[in-house]
């Protein structure tokens, strides 16, 4: 889905004049190629077999499930009739939306302790793409004509009955603490918040089911590149012969 964005971006980067808008997108477009490298990666890690790598590599072909994503959003980028306004909706929700339950799942491995290397990753490309959620909707609101409260929920609700067929056969199998039922309501839980974020009323009216999701932003830290040496020092590295000489002159 990362060269989707790219797409959805260089044409949004084409229209817009705004100077400080145009750097921000200059900026998203690097950020999607590192997700697109971040996931090869994972993908050469994890799949040792090399037919299934290549099956999940070409994910848009091999699964109707996610070509009818990448369908959906294609529509939006090559639609020369819809409005800048729509469009900015519908790349909201292929941000805010279409990513969410990929990241709540891994983000449940998290909760347990599995596969740090996996729910690390995931943690930094869901901060930038919630990023990218939140400066769609805010050049949203700087619009002066936008489209109906109406045709804007049309776009929203299109986009979670897709990401929820798409989970519907990503998740078959009942986990303890999260299920297909589980996962299709917590998607309407997001698209009602970025119904919010437009400005707009809630859609479908439901709670988080997923209480580890409500803490995400309370457990990163400024610092979360910052990790500590597990190794013990040895005595005397990194001081000076004088370090701890008693003076009465010291400069302080």
């Amino acid at each position: 889905m990362c060269w989707l964005s790219l797409q959805q971006v260089e044409r949004f980067s084409q229209e817009v004049q705004i100077t400080e808008a145009r750097c921000f997108y200059g900026f998203q477009i690097a950020m999607e190629n590192i997700h697109s490298e971040m996931y090869s990666l994972l993908i050469d890690t994890y799949i040792k077999d090399s037919k299934e790598r290549e099956f999940l590599f070409n994910a848009i072909e091999t699964m109707p499930c996610v070509k009818k994503k990448a369908d959906w959003a294609l529509r939006w980028i090559g639609d020369k009739e819809a409005t800048y306004g729509e469009r900015v909706v519908a790349f909201a929700a292929v941000e805010g939306i279409f990513f969410s339950g990929s990241f709540a799942s891994i983000f449940w491995l998290k909760k347990r302790g599995l596969m740090p290397g996996l729910t690390f990753s995931n943690e930094l490309i869901s901060r930038d793409e919630g990023l990218h959620c939140d400066f769609a909707c805010l050049m949203f609101k700087h619009l002066l004509h936008k489209p109906s409260e109406q045709r804007v929920k049309e776009i929203i609700v299109n986009a979670v009955r897709i990401e929820q067929e798409f989970l519907t056969e990503a998740l078959p199998v009942k986990l303890i603490g999260m299920n297909c039922t589980l996962m299709k309501q917590y998607i309407e839980f997001v698209a009602d918040r970025l119904m919010l974020e437009l400005g707009f009323n809630k859609v479908f009216r439901v709670e988080n089911p997923f209480d580890f999701m409500e803490n995400i932003s309370l457990e990163g830290k400024t610092n979360f590149f910052e990790k500590r040496v597990g190794e013990y020092q040895r005595m005397g590295v990194m001081s000076s012969p004088t370090e701890n000489s008693f003076t009465l002159d010291a400069d302080f």
